[in-house]
């Protein structure tokens, strides 16, 4: 178990077409972010890891299971009224993405080119922020986002 403090974690899962997967949250105003673009992610239950705490929420809102050795990149971001939170970013193959199962948050998921992504109005800004920071990261230490050439390998 984790012994950091933070409060959650947010997913960037690309695929090989550089785009991302999003869902649009629920329009309702008593809730963060009300009809805004969102990435897979949530709040921590227990001491559980930042690892473990990003894909149980993907679990719970997408239905797809991944391994931790699929996660590309890992940052902790520290906000000032919220505390701290960890950015991750992996891929996604085609096979997991005609295998989502939405679950019951939001009104519906989809899968959004980079571009569009960054210059939507609806867009969470702060995840913009640090999916710029990941892609910068990723490409200066010479890595890009590919999909996992084997999408059976102990995932779904």
């Amino acid at each position: 178990m984790a012994s950091d403090d933070f409060h959650g974690c947010k997913l960037a899962l690309m695929d090989d077409s550089a785009r991302l997967l999003v869902y649009l949250r629920d329009d309702k105003p008593e809730i963060r972010c009300p009809n805004m673009w969102d990435l897979p992610g949530g709040g921590r239950e227990n001491n559980e890891s930042a690892e473990i705490c990003v894909l149980r929420e993907l679990k719970e809102e997408f239905d797809l299971t991944m391994t931790q050795e699929r996660l590309l990149y890992k940052r902790r971001y520290h906000h000032p009224d919220r505390g701290y939170s960890y950015f991750f970013a992996g891929t996604i193959s085609k096979t997991e993405i005609g295998a989502i199962a939405f679950g019951d948050e939001g009104q519906h998921w989809t899968m959004m080119a980079l571009d569009d992504y960054f210059a939507h109005p609806q867009a969470i800004e702060s995840h913009k922020i640090r999916l710029r920071d990941c892609l910068d990261a990723l490409r200066s230490g010479g890595l890009t986002i590919k999909p996992n050439p084997h999408p059976s390998s102990g995932e779904s």
